[in-house]
């Protein structure tokens, strides 16, 4: 399986999908110079790299945000915000389905359209990650690069050949869910 799930399953699909890449991770970025030292180099930019990122930024530290895939991490493009959305058509779908419960009765004809509900969640989850495409994050001072980050130094990191120095550092490139290795 491949470690760069994230950019895997976004391929694009329909215009939604190209207009959040645009903005996710831009088909043409060039990471900037670095601005040596960085107050704080932030290693992923999913909710809580952001969010570090965006306080730091608002309180004048110098930020660089590393982002490997794409801007939004997994909750974003392929976690919470899509299954949310294709659960909430679900639990339409059921409660349709069950409205003699509610007190109305079932439409006669109960059809789901798998594609439309795709195209909702697809389309929910771009108009939400346009809050924190890259041109947010330059407006906000914010010197964002795409690539893998690597240590180099007890106060450097490298980046798509780049070496950034900083004060401070925090990796904030998420988990996976494993089963534990325990009975039952």
């Amino acid at each position: 399986m491949s470690r760069d799930r994230t950019r895997a399953t976004a391929f694009p699909v329909d215009h939604n999908d190209i207009e959040l890449i645009k903005g996710a991770h831009p088909p043409h970025w060039k990471n900037p110079q670095p601005d040596d030292p960085y107050n704080i180099v932030v290693i992923g930019a999913g909710p809580a790299g952001l969010t570090a990122a965006y306080e730091a930024a608002g309180l004048g530290a110098k930020v660089a945000l590393i982002e490997r895939n794409l801007i939004g991490g997994t909750c974003v493009n392929v976690g919470c915000i899509p299954s949310k959305s294709i659960i909430r058509t679900a639990r339409l779908y059921a409660d349709m389905r069950d409205a003699e419960n509610f007190g109305g009765d079932m439409p006669d004809r109960l059809h789901v359209n798998f594609q439309r509900a795709m195209t909702r969640m697809r389309q929910i989850r771009q108009r939400i990650s346009r809050a924190d495409a890259a041109d947010s994050l330059i407006s906000e001072g914010i010197d964002l690069y795409f690539g893998e980050a690597r240590f180099s130094g007890r106060d450097a990191v490298t980046v798509a050949g780049q070496t950034l120095r900083f004060r401070k550092a925090l990796i904030a490139t998420g988990a996976r869910a494993r089963l534990p290795t325990i009975p039952g």
